[in-house]
């Protein structure tokens, strides 16, 4: 079907894997480091709506709701409906001297608008998801380093 979509995304980061995981669990605080993630708001304690806007001039409108949040197993899974239907997982775990995220989303498009497009701008989509994680990454990795405290000296 040429309106699914599977991305897979591996994040590396050199900070503490439980901490990592706590700022993931925090949806309401993606608009403060990921760029694309223009607002969040809360429907209930594990459901909010997600605005996003990646690099082409179009913006999704989420649901996102929280099915699993697992601190020991470091498992973090929603369904998404809106713009999209589908699901997302994140796993979380020690690797070396920093931490790894596996990310993996399953996504239909519902947007009308981008489903009949989707067929011809599906390498176009696909580029522009994988810029927009590029970016999460970053702002992730940016907001771990300025909210970990000093050294001691």
């Amino acid at each position: 079907m040429l309106t699914w979509y599977r991305f897979r995304t591996v994040w590396w980061l050199p900070a503490d894997h439980h901490t990592v995981f706590s700022v993931l669990a925090d949806v309401a605080g993606y608009p403060r480091w990921w760029p694309d993630v223009h607002s969040v708001s809360h429907r209930d304690r594990d459901t909010a709506g997600v605005v996003a806007r990646s690099s082409l001039p179009f913006t999704l409108v989420l649901h996102v709701h929280r099915v699993e949040e697992d601190a020991e197993r470091g498992v973090l899974r929603a369904t998404v409906g809106g713009d999209l239907r589908g699901f997302l997982e994140a796993v979380v775990s020690k690797d070396g001297r920093g931490t790894r995220v596996d990310v993996v989303q399953e996504v239909e498009v519902r947007r009308r608008l981008l489903r009949v497009l989707s067929p011809w701008l599906r390498p176009l989509l696909r580029l522009n998801h994988a810029a927009m994680m590029r970016r999460g990454r970053w702002g992730l990795g940016r907001h771990l380093r300025d909210r970990a405290p000093e050294p001691p000296r």
